[in-house]
C-alpha cells in the first residue's frame, strides 16, 4: 500500500519541477561571451571602465617609451644565461650634468614602465600623484627612471617575446628569473645611460625587493633606498597566495603548459588569479566601508519586491572582483604572471640562502659590521621596540643585509598590509639595525587600503 501514498508526492513534486525555470549562470556565460570576444578581436583588450582606486592596466604602446636593448648574455641565477634583451623605460626631469640626481624607480609585479604621464603618454600613470614638480619625486629636482621589469610583457624581455635562436615566442621556455636578475638588466641601463650612481633606489611592493637587491648589489652604486611595503625575505603566507593564483591559472586548460600565444589565451584561470590577487592587495576593513553587505542592484526587481539569493555574484564586494578580474584578464601575459610572482616567492636576503645561489657580499669600499644585538646607538621607536621573541632566522638576515648597513634607509609598511604585513617591515628594520645600521628610518601609516595604500 505504501506505492499509493508514494505515487501522488511524485506527481506533486514533478509538477513543481516542471514549473520550476531553468537555472541560469551569467557569471559562467560570461567566460564563453568573452572567449567569443577574443575570436573576433584577436586579443583586443575590453573597454576601459570605472574601477575605483586600483591603477590602470593597459599594454602601452611602443611609441610611448624608450627601448634598451643588450646586445650580450646576461648571466641568471638560476639559469644558463638569457643570450640578449629588452628593457622599456621612460623618465622625467632633467639628468643633472653630474648624472648625480637619478632616482631609479622599481615597479609592483604587474605595472608597466609608465608611472606618470609624459609627452608621449599623457595618461595617467600607476603613481601619478608622487611624480612630478614638487611632489614626492620631485622632477625639479630629481631625474626619475621607471623600468618594465625583466620578463614582463609591456616592452622588456619576457616570455611573450620571440626568441631570436627560434623565431617563436619564449613561453615556458623562457629561464626562470630572480630579483637579483631584473635588478642586474635595470643597472645595465644605467650603463648605457653613462650613469654611475643612483641618488635613490626606491620601490613598493615587489619594487621593495628591488630597491634591496639594488643596494645589495651595488652598495657603491646606490646612496640611499626607500622600501614601501615590500619585504627581505618572502614569508609562506604570501607565497601560498601567490601559489593559489598560479595554481588556478595553470589549471586553465587554455594555458596549454604556457603556448598559448597563437590560441586562446587562458583568460578564465587569469580573471580568478586576480580575484584572488585583489583579495591580498585590499583589506576588510576597507571592503566593510566602502561595499558594506549592500547588494548589487537587480533590474528585474523593484526595492518592493524580495529577491532571491543566486549562485553568481549578489554583494557588491563579489561585483568588484568580478570586475577586477574581467578588467585584467586579457591586459597582462599570464606567463609573465607566472615567472615574475615566482621570482618573488624565491626572494631570501638571509645569508644562508644568499650562500645557496653562490651569492656573496660584493666587494665595496664601505665596511658592513654585524652584531648579534640591535646596536646600541640605534634608536627604536615606542611604537615598534626591539623584538621580545625574535624570529629564529633573524640573526642570519640581519648577516645578509651587512652591505646595506651603512646605506641610509627608509622602511614604510602599512598597518592593514595582509600581503606583506607590518611585521615584515618591522623584520628588515631589526635585522639592518642587528647589521649595525644606524642609518634606517621605519614609518607606519594607518588606513584601510591595504597592501594597495602605497598607490
Amino acid at each position: 500500500m505504501l506505492h499509493l501514498f508514494r505515487h501522488p508526492l511524485r506527481l506533486a513534486h514533478s509538477a513543481a519541477t516542471h514549473h520550476r525555470p531553468a537555472p541560469s549562470f551569467p557569471c559562467v556565460d560570461a567566460h564563453a561571451q568573452r572567449e567569443s570576444r577574443i575570436i573576433l578581436s584577436r586579443f583586443s583588450p575590453p573597454s576601459p571602465a570605472e574601477s575605483g582606486p586600483e591603477p590602470p592596466y593597459a599594454r602601452p604602446s611602443p611609441a610611448s617609451y624608450n627601448v634598451y636593448h643588450h646586445h650580450h648574455p646576461l648571466p641568471l641565477t638560476y639559469s644558463s644565461p638569457l643570450t640578449s634583451f629588452d628593457i622599456a623605460y621612460e623618465s622625467w626631469g632633467t639628468l643633472s650634468p653630474a648624472r648625480d640626481n637619478v632616482i631609479l624607480l622599481h615597479t609592483g609585479l604587474s605595472a608597466s614602465s609608465h608611472a606618470a604621464s609624459t609627452p608621449l603618454n599623457p595618461a595617467p600613470g600607476w603613481w601619478e600623484k608622487f611624480i612630478g614638480p614638487g611632489k614626492a619625486l620631485d622632477t625639479n629636482q630629481f631625474f626619475v627612471v621607471c623600468t618594465n621589469v625583466l620578463g614582463g610583457c609591456y616592452g622588456s624581455t619576457g616570455p611573450s617575446s620571440i626568441d631570436p635562436t627560434t623565431g617563436q615566442h619564449f613561453a615556458t621556455r623562457f629561464p626562470i628569473l630572480s630579483i637579483f636578475d631584473m635588478v642586474k638588466a635595470q643597472f645595465h641601463l644605467l650603463d648605457s645611460l653613462a650613469i654611475d650612481r643612483l641618488y635613490a633606489s626606491v620601490g613598493s611592493s615587489m619594487g621593495a625587493m628591488q630597491s634591496l637587491a639594488a643596494g645589495w648589489l651595488f652598495p657603491d652604486r646606490v646612496q640611499k633606498i626607500v622600501s614601501i611595503s615590500g619585504t627581505a625575505r618572502s614569508s609562506p603566507g604570501s607565497i601560498a597566495m601567490r601559489h593559489a593564483q598560479r595554481s588556478v591559472l595553470m589549471a586553465d586548460p587554455n594555458w596549454n603548459n604556457g603556448f598559448y600565444y597563437d590560441a586562446l589565451p587562458p583568460h578564465i584561470g587569469m580573471k580568478l588569479a586576480r580575484q584572488i590577487a585583489t583579495i591580498t592587495y585590499r583589506s576588510g576593513p576597507e571592503w566593510d566601508l566602502r561595499f558594506g553587505r549592500k547588494l548589487r542592484d537587480d533590474p528585474k526587481s523593484s526595492p518592493a519586491q524580495s529577491r532571491s539569493p543566486t549562485l553568481c555574484p549578489d554583494f557588491l564586494i563579489e561585483t568588484y572582483l568580478d570586475h577586477q578580474g574581467e578588467q585584467f584578464c586579457l591586459k597582462y601575459d599570464a606567463n609573465s604572471l607566472l615567472y615574475i610572482s615566482k621570482a618573488m616567492d624565491l626572494f631570501d636576503l638571509t645569508l644562508p640562502a644568499l650562500e645557496q645561489l653562490g651569492l656573496h657580499p660584493p666587494h665595496s669600499s664601505i665596511s658592513h659590521p654585524f652584531q648579534s644585538t640591535p646596536s646600541q646607538s640605534a634608536s627604536h621607536s615606542k611604537s615598534h621596540p626591539p623584538p621580545a621573541n625574535q624570529a629564529p632566522h633573524l640573526p642570519e638576515l640581519a648577516k645578509g643585509l651587512g652591505p646595506l648597513a651603512s646605506t641610509p634607509i627608509l622602511v614604510l609598511g602599512v598597518q592593514s598590509d595582509i600581503l606583506f604585513p607590518v611585521e615584515q617591515q618591522r623584520e628588515l628594520v631589526d635585522a639592518l639595525r642587528m647589521a649595525g645600521s644606524t642609518q634606517v628610518s621605519y614609518f607606519e601609516l594607518g588606513g584601510v587600503w591595504g597592501h594597495d595604500t602605497f598607490l
